[in-house]
């Protein structure tokens, strides 16, 4: 399927930046494309621009709702998205389809395309991690909601497992009333499948660390995707001690950036040295003697120089310190960040704590465990390094296009 007025077929990615990891999924897939086959076009909520470098394609603005907006829903336990919401990114798609005119559109969480592409007859890739898919066996924990809070981990997670196939229900109805609205069949009750539905459906991941059964033809593991932030090293790169492990803490634009004096306290009685990423949520007024603290850092660079990685436990940032080598401990709160790291912690990689529990006990305590992960770490960094999540996807997007 191609535009019969062009000498390229036109590809359009689209990201939900509600998290820096989406944006930059897309943006790294983006770049794997040859400009010279086809027309790169990519539509975001401009918030994480400033982070790469010059883009080689052309760059759409679309709004996504605000990342303040998008944790506190997570928080609460809510549907992300409400039906209003759908309806005017749905809208905003269709008027960015019918300007760029796309054979093949690319996206990483923008629920709305699961209508949208199907409405212009698109066809349509959506990329996921495969710990959303119907056809893993993922055991789901309870996120940190005002259940957990109130009632504990332990009994919250007997409930939860209890009224999960109602809660997915309830989270996938804003969608499905959007695809009726539109004429469109609808998904079904599992969230699942609100997540990951697409005419192609590519797992960020590798079936090592998230396993699923009986994929169908057009459900593909491309690996994961990396990305680093496009910024100069802080001035006291250069000078940070050599005689002690370095920590990398870095809690990301969905991590709970109010943790960091609790984690730097901790640290601080340790013989590490600490560099830490705020991401530029959080501005650190008592900072200890063997931490350097800046805005962002280049994960990849980051990664490679430290023997040990504290994140939120999300994908984009653990899969770079696992291809590394880096041990990881996960803070998590969502259940993104808790399934990723339950995964890790079971491959031997890494420890998973709870946001809302970790003391900086705990957290000692998993520091100075993580050599005892080492073997596991390089067996998954090897695996890792064997996998080309680009070259993958250019196989596929050519299996469609060319």
């Amino acid at each position: 399927m191609q535009n019969q007025n062009k000498n390229r077929p036109i590809i359009l990615f689209v990201a939900e930046a509600v998290t820096l990891a989406h944006f930059a999924r897309t943006i790294t897939l983006a770049k794997s494309i040859d400009p010279n086959l086809y027309k790169i076009i990519v539509a975001s909520d401009p918030r994480f621009i400033g982070l790469e470098g010059t883009l080689d394609f052309d760059f759409y603005p679309i709004r996504s709702i605000s990342s303040e907006e998008f944790m506190q829903t997570l928080e609460q336990g809510k549907p992300l998205y409400s039906s209003e919401t759908l309806f005017q990114y749905v809208n905003e798609d269709l008027l960015l389809f019918d300007s760029v005119k796309p054979d093949l559109v690319i996206g990483d969480f923008r629920l709305s395309l699961a209508v949208s592409a199907p409405v212009r007859k698109i066809p349509y890739i959506s990329i996921v991690n495969a710990y959303w898919s119907p056809f893993s066996s993922t055991a789901y924990p309870v996120p940190d909601i005002p259940i957990t809070r109130i009632l504990g981990v332990n009994v919250s997670q007997k409930l939860f497992d209890l009224v999960r196939p109602i809660v997915f229900a309830l989270h996938a109805r804003p969608l499905n009333r959007v695809r009726q609205h539109f004429g469109l069949p609808s998904l079904g009750f599992d969230l699942r499948k609100i997540y990951s539905w697409g005419d192609y459906t590519l797992y960020a991941d590798v079936p090592e660390l998230i396993p699923t059964f009986k994929l169908p033809e057009n459900h593909r593991y491309i690996g994961p995707v990396l990305w680093s932030a496009h910024n100069k090293l802080p001035e006291w790169w250069t000078d940070l001690p050599e005689d002690k492990p370095i920590v990398f803490l870095i809690l990301g634009s969905s991590g709970q950036a109010e943790l960091l004096p609790m984690v730097l306290e901790s640290m601080s009685h340790l013989s590490v040295t600490v560099i830490v990423a705020t991401a530029g949520k959080i501005t650190l007024t008592d900072v200890p003697g063997n931490a350097y603290v800046t805005d962002y850092l280049p994960m990849d660079i980051a990664t490679q120089r430290s023997q040990l990685v504290i994140c939120n436990g999300g994908s984009l940032t653990t899969y770079q310190a696992l291809i590394s080598s880096t041990p990881v401990i996960g803070l998590c709160s969502n259940m993104d960040q808790l399934i990723n790291m339950v995964a890790i912690e079971q491959l031997g990689c890494g420890f998973m704590l709870r946001a809302t529990e970790a003391t900086a006990t705990d957290l000692a305590a998993a520091v100075l465990n993580a050599p005892s992960c080492t073997q596991a770490v390089n067996r998954i960094s090897h695996t890792l390094k064997q996998t080309d999540s680009g070259k993958r996807f250019r196989e596929i997007v050519a299996e469609i296009l060319l």
